[in-house]
């Protein structure tokens, strides 16, 4: 059974607050000046998630945008969680606002799966917080369930003749799920419109066009997950434990001791050469009474993910004591538990690994970056629209999209055709991207004002090396922002030779080509040729 909390940061917000806001008063999650969560006020007046900020605030004028704390998210779930902890025993959280629980224990001990989702649904009702469930055979098919049609219970059995009527993008909706946008994206682009039509494909074809990134995505169409709910503890004891001379009572402490946790587990599991997927987090209290909590993760526990979730279950706990002295309810002791640990091949670096895991490290460290020096201190190049080499792929703040007037499928009239040069050159003003074209009597190769070759290239000299033409096309003439003082008359020539072994000022006529031939996009400009490109 998956309990499922929508807008739950914004939510989080509302009861953080001692005079909360009126339930109608539009709110917004934003993380990197781009908007994670809003709630329903505010999308019903044009505000979703993904907008950017400005573009949020000028559909919705009284918009108010909070930043995103995950801290705060986890700290308030942690007091629906208890509520959870007293209906079922069972409770494990995905992520804040997301939960899953053994919907047969909870049948069992309160008669039906009905009469136990109403209990706990009743435990976990908060004023303003909607609550939406699933039950079904599969934890991932639970999960889709309540983004379905709000919510519902997949009879047993009938996981595959659910899921095959399912959109793909659900893949995708929610990121406990753990798909890869990019890989979801791809099998759309390929026609695929329905988790049936992707789980008609052959596990062998997914294998070898996606890798273990698109396996995950079938293995959720053809309801193949069978992890459990709280699985019982492997064989092996890699559970690493703590006792602090003094009662842990201060938020900063506790997240001191949750990173040096975290380092000795992760030391731990890589010598025994697994990852964790699913840690349970366990602490006593002066009180004498003992918390645990179950953290599930789609990809596996990396120290800094590990150190961040016992960080925010000991602050929700803490929090939710109102702990202020040492003696007032502190931390005694802290057990970390790995539940479930594999090998490192069967998460997501085997053979066919897709890189999903090492990015989603460098994207931490790059929104590290940005909110220490500011979102424009790391760009990324991603492809535009254009008509030169140079134009077509541009530089943006990491995570920000490129002015969709310069779109990659939008017209452009008069742009360079396919295929693309491989790389830039040294730029049209680089010394080392001058060039020489000379005629088979000798002369130099130039561009008349009418736009014509005056002879046919015969070598290409480049420096030191030289080049037999084998083939070329052009040239075309460019009359670049001709309505602007910067603008510039220019032509391209593409250029394809093989080198030769003379490497003086003189040509050897008799020279044999001696390697596969290269390519070159050329510009005529102020009376000299240049590298452009590269092919």
């Amino acid at each position: 059974m998956a309990l499922w909390f929508p807008d739950w940061p914004v939510q989080a917000v509302r009861l953080s607050r001692d005079d909360p806001a009126p339930a109608d008063d539009p709110l917004a999650i934003a993380e990197h000046h781009r908007i994670r969560a809003c709630g329903l006020s505010a999308r019903r007046r044009g505000v979703r998630r993904g907008m950017k900020v400005r573009q949020a605030r000028a559909v919705c004028p009284d918009l108010e945008v909070i930043d995103a704390d995950p801290e705060r998210d986890a700290r308030i779930f942690e007091g629906i969680i208890a509520s959870l902890g007293e209906v079922a025993s069972s409770v494990e959280v995905l992520r804040p606002g997301l939960v899953i629980i053994a919907a047969d224990a909870a049948a069992r001990y309160h008669g039906s799966e009905e009469v136990a989702a109403q209990l706990l649904i009743d435990a976990a009702s908060r004023t303003g917080v909607d609550i939406i469930t699933g039950v079904a055979d599969e934890v991932t098919t639970a999960v889709i369930a309540t983004r379905v049609a709000g919510g519902g219970v997949v009879r047993s059995g009938a996981s595959t003749s659910f899921l095959e009527r399912q959109p793909l993008g659900v893949l995708v909706a929610e990121e406990a799920l753990g798909c890869d946008e990019q890989v979801v994206r791809t099998l759309g682009d390929l026609g695929i419109t329905t988790l049936g039509e992707l789980a008609a494909i052959s596990v062998g074809s997914m294998a070898t066009r996606f890798g273990q990134a698109g396996l995950r995505c079938h293995a959720i169409a053809t309801a193949r997950q069978s992890r459990r709910v709280a699985p019982p503890i492997n064989t092996a004891n890699w559970e690493i434990s703590h006792i602090p001379e003094e009662p842990i009572t201060r938020v900063d402490a506790a997240a001191f001791r949750a990173r040096a946790l975290a380092v000795q587990l992760h030391a731990r599991l890589a010598e025994a050469g697994v990852v964790c997927q699913v840690l349970r987090v366990t602490a006593d209290f002066t009180d004498g009474t003992t918390s645990s909590r179950v953290w599930r993760t789609s990809e596996p526990l990396t120290e800094g993910a590990t150190a961040d979730r016992v960080r925010w279950q000991l602050d929700g706990w803490l929090t939710a004591r109102g702990v202020v002295e040492d003696t007032d309810g502190g931390i005694t002791a802290l057990w970390l538990t790995p539940l479930e640990c594999v090998p490192p091949e069967m998460a997501s670096d085997g053979l066919w690994d897709t890189g999903t895991s090492h990015r989603a490290v460098a994207r931490q460290v790059i929104e590290r970056v940005q909110s220490t020096l500011g979102i424009t201190a790391v760009l990324q190049p991603v492809p535009a629209g254009g008509r030169g080499v140079a134009e077509r792929i541009v530089l943006v703040p990491y995570g920000e999209q490129p002015d969709p007037v310069r779109r990659p499928g939008g017209k452009w009239l008069g742009r360079l055709p396919s295929p693309l040069p491989a790389r830039l050159g040294g730029g049209i003003n680089h010394p080392a991207a001058q060039v020489v074209l000379i005629s088979a009597s000798g002369t130099r190769v130039t561009v008349t004002a009418e736009v014509r070759l005056t002879d046919s290239p015969y070598a290409l000299g480049w420096g030191p090396r030289r080049y037999l033409v084998t083939a070329w096309a052009g040239p075309w003439p460019v009359d670049d922002r001709w309505w602007d003082s910067s603008g510039q008359r220019y032509a391209r020539l593409q250029v394809v030779g093989r080198a030769v072994s003379g490497t003086g000022t003189t040509w050897d006529a008799g020279a044999e080509p001696e390697s596969e031939p290269r390519a070159w996009l050329l510009i005529w400009l102020k009376g000299r040729w240049r590298i452009e490109a590269i092919y």
